[in-house]
């Protein structure tokens, strides 16, 4: 080999070594103590905790939902990690189990933020009252709000099972029982479309019973709760108040 070529040879390694040297510098400034923090996220807002506010806030959401002009609020690690240990839901929503009916979406809510019941039609009993309760109850949640919505098919089967004199299978007929209040309401007065007008009737019948019962109606009473019912459009995606909207 020719030793002519050494120099050379050692200068290029000298100069790589260099280089080395720099990019590692430069890499430890960037870690260094100096360097600037990171921006401390936006602490989240507190939740409502009074009746008026609590539906203000879920109806801004329904708002958002129907203008595509979404927040996606309280859905990152971050709001993760903040209610992994407790929670302070500031609503209760029972709505359908109807895919097409999601109360965190139509909502625009996350995690923390709402306690969500799903039976088919808002059909209730003792363990759907009881789980209802649970928030206003043991964590002061002031808001109460069944959902029904259009073209709900379970009640839309409960109607036509009625009136026809037929029963569902299994255990669907529970459903069909839970509905009858509704579904004799309608024969007095079936409007133009029998089956939307059960469906309004169920949500009355269910937000009446519960803003009544014994248990959450003296919180109703002294303004701690409201109890709202509410229906859903599948068309175009806004909430309508049917009865109890906080004052």
């Amino acid at each position: 080999m020719d030793p002519a070529g050494l120099p050379a040879r050692r200068a290029v390694l000298t100069g790589g070594l260099a280089a080395a040297a720099a990019a590692a510098a430069a890499v430890l400034a960037g870690c260094s103590s100096e360097s600037p923090p990171k921006a401390a996220a936006a602490a989240p807002p507190e939740p409502p905790s009074t009746p008026k506010a609590a539906y203000t806030r879920l109806m801004a959401g329904n708002e958002r939902w129907v203008s595509g002009e979404l927040e996606h609020p309280d859905r990152d690690p971050e709001r993760r990690e903040l209610v992994a240990q407790a929670q302070n839901p500031y609503g209760v929503v029972l709505s359908c189990i109807d895919s097409r009916v999601a109360p965190e979406l139509i909502f625009d809510t996350g995690l923390g933020d709402l306690y969500v019941l799903r039976t088919g039609g808002q059909a209730v009993g003792p363990v759907v009252t009881g789980s209802v309760e649970y928030g206003p109850m043991t964590g002061g949640t002031p808001l109460v709000m069944v959902l029904g919505h259009q073209r709900c098919g379970a009640i839309e089967a409960a109607y036509k099972s009625m009136k026809n004199g037929t029963s569902l299978p299994g255990n669907l007929q529970a459903i069909a029982t839970a509905l009858v209040p509704a579904y004799r309401e309608t024969v007095k007065n079936p409007g133009s479309d029998p089956v939307d007008t059960t469906i309004r009737n169920q949500i009355r019948i269910t937000a009446d019973g519960l803003r009544a019962n014994a248990d959450l109606g003296p919180l109703v009473k002294k303004g701690a709760l409201a109890v709202v019912g509410a229906y859903y459009s599948l068309d175009t995606g806004r909430v309508e108040v049917l009865s109890g909207a906080p004052a």
